[in-house]
């Protein structure tokens, strides 16, 4: 489904990845920082994968108005830290992430089956 995401309160970093199986830009992502004082929202288009990690100790509000209804039986991830992805989370190697459980257990994406369309 496409969303809009934007915050109401604290700073993240949001990316798309593209995982439309006939698109000339399968595989590739997108970061954008996102935070209360720009009030900037950022389009992900259906057929993209979406994540994101809060910048601000103080936690962040996200919102999503979404093209359709949460449907969690047809939900998936990818593991953010794919090799292949090559995701540039601008993360330095002091900062202290906390991942849930369900996404490190993400398989890469070449290990996912994508429909040709």
């Amino acid at each position: 489904m496409g969303k809009l995401v934007s915050v109401i309160s604290g700073e993240i970093y949001d990316v798309a990845v593209d995982i439309r199986s006939m698109s000339k830009t399968f595989g590739k992502w997108y970061g954008v920082v996102l935070d209360e004082k720009t009030r900037t929202a950022f389009w992900i288009p259906d057929g993209f994968l979406h994540g994101f990690y809060v910048l601000s100790e103080e936690g962040a509000h996200v919102t999503y108005k979404c093209t359709a209804i949460y449907n969690e039986q047809v939900e998936f991830g990818v593991n953010p830290f794919d090799p292949e992805l090559a995701i540039d989370w601008h993360i330095s190697n002091s900062y202290k992430l906390i991942i849930s459980d369900r996404d490190r257990s993400h398989q890469n994406l070449k290990c996912l089956s994508f429909k040709k369309e």
